[in-house]
């Protein structure tokens, strides 16, 4: 962006769509401006639009609505607003995520010596953002960058459990579900049977539900946030004793504790 005031083209990413709605893709512009420019006065942004005035004023007028601009008052230009600001603020976060959660993790992997992971629900997905292998012998991969049917794992399970059952229902709509292994939830009705039961004790586990001779143990991170997180402990299935179980548990609260208390 040329700092002379003239604007340089918006960005494109990938393909034109086959059915472009010129109004969302002008506001969109908008908002990509407010990342270059402090200010933007309606004059220069109908004619980088290449709309009327009056047009450009209600389409700003919408964006003010839903906080997106404010109008300043001295100036009367437009500049990023509430919900532009939160949102640039949550998507730095959910970046930094990663880093803040490393320490928890690595000490989790050197405590119990088995592989650690930490998991986003993105929908009916979760998608593994960071994991520490154990450095046994025989030990569980990493699935760092993976997505996995939610359902089919403790991971997903227990941020599944934060969710309320309308969200559930809304969130799976069919009554079968994808199966990883014959031991995955298959239907609906079981997978709200097995939440009302991961809220009740607190935490999730899977018997390899996503992969044959993998057991694992999952607690979800407290507190709101845009994506639930997970913190995951996996071992060998002939390692998850109930002695083991216990020690997992005791560790993982700790830890989802600490990590909640870094998010905040």
């Amino acid at each position: 962006m040329e700092e002379s005031g003239e604007f340089a083209a918006a960005p494109e990413y990938g393909a034109v769509p086959q059915y472009p709605i010129e109004s969302v893709d002008n506001a969109l512009k908008v908002l990509l401006l407010l990342g270059h420019l402090p200010a933007l006065r309606l004059t220069d942004l109908s004619s980088y639009l290449g709309i009327a005035s009056s047009s450009a004023h209600r389409m700003l007028a919408m964006l003010q609505y839903r906080g997106f601009v404010r109008q300043d008052p001295a100036t009367r230009a437009y500049v990023p607003g509430p919900a532009l600001d939160e949102l640039a603020f949550k998507t730095l976060r959910r970046h930094d995520v990663r880093n803040l959660a490393r320490p928890v993790l690595e000490r989790l992997n050197a405590d119990l010596r088995e592989t650690i992971h930490l998991g986003q629900l993105e929908e009916r997905d979760v998608r593994f953002i960071d994991s520490i292998e154990s450095n046994r012998a025989l030990r569980v991969g990493s699935r760092l960058g993976r997505v996995m049917p939610a359902q089919c794992t403790s991971t997903g399970k227990a941020m599944l459990a934060t969710l309320s059952e309308p969200q559930i229902r809304e969130l799976y709509p069919e009554e079968r579900l994808v199966q990883l292994t014959p031991h995955s939830i298959g239907t609906r009705a079981d997978l709200l049977v097995e939440l009302v039961e991961v809220r009740r004790r607190g935490y999730a586990t899977s018997q390899e539900e996503s992969e044959e001779g993998v057991s694992s143990i999952s607690i979800a991170i407290p507190g709101e946030r845009m994506r639930p997180l997970a913190l995951n402990a996996s071992v060998p299935k002939s390692r998850m004793t109930p002695a083991m179980s216990k020690r997992i548990r005791h560790h993982l609260d700790h830890a989802a504790l600490e990590l909640a208390a870094r998010l905040m």
